[in-house]
Order: C-alpha cells, then sequence, then structure tokens
C-alpha cells in the first residue's frame, strides 16, 4: 500500500512480481481517466487484465494497495477493493515498487510492504 499524490499527467501505480523491465504485473491510478486498472507485463508488452471505473481525483493524497496471493489479486483504492481478479502470468516472488508515466509528476509516501507465509 502506498499513500500518493500527483498534479501533473495524474498517473501512479505499485509493481510486483517484478523479474525485470519486460515482466511483471502493475496496478496504477490514472485521476485523468478516472479509474484503477491492473496488467501484467510480459516481453515489455503491457495487457490489462482486470480493472475498475470510478473517481480517481487529482490534487489529494490517496492510498492504493494491492495484494497478491498465489494467482488471486485484490487492489484497494482509499482503503476500498476495487479490482479482486486472478491471472497466473507471473507465480514466482519478484521485486516491488512504484510505478509512474514518464510525464507525470507523482508524490509518494509512506510505502508498505509485507510478505506473508502461503
Amino acid at each position: 500500500m502506498i499513500t500518493v499524490a500527483w498534479i501533473f499527467d495524474r498517473a501512479c501505480g505499485l509493481v510486483f512480481r517484478y523479474a525485470d523491465e519486460n515482466n511483471y504485473y502493475v496496478t496504477r491510478a490514472n485521476a485523468l481517466e478516472n479509474n484503477v486498472r491492473l496488467y501484467h507485463v510480459v516481453s515489455g508488452k503491457r495487457v490489462q487484465f482486470a480493472g475498475w471505473n470510478g473517481p480517481v481525483r487529482s490534487g489529494v493524497w490517496h492510498e492504493l494497495g494491492v495484494e497478491a496471493k498465489a494467482d488471486h489479486f485484490q487492489v484497494t483504492w482509499d482503503e476500498q477493493k476495487v479490482i479482486d481478479a486472478r491471472d497466473r502470468t507471473h507465480t514466482a516472488a519478484g521485486r516491488v515498487g512504484v510505478w509512474t508515466k514518464a510525464d507525470s509528476v507523482t508524490y509518494f509516501d509512506d510505502l508498505k510492504v509485507e510478505s506473508v507465509s502461503p
């Protein structure tokens, strides 16, 4: 889970199960589109497999979270579950981090990562 705020292109996200720059998962929120999306990236190609449309306001702090257990993913936006999906593209553990579009100015705070036993 992270706390975010942005002012220009208004997109932020979390990267997880990151193997390399071409293979990972990302969940992102976009205030210009008013949505939260969940993607897998394979060989550099990003494919959406779940999403939610709803209010994503710019200029205020939000919380974006993701819980990944095996092939089950739950994404939260401001402490509300907005995505509940399954995907088997990447099964190995990997790195985690923050994501933003190249032309966004995004502020991140309070990144928390927890590992739980299966």
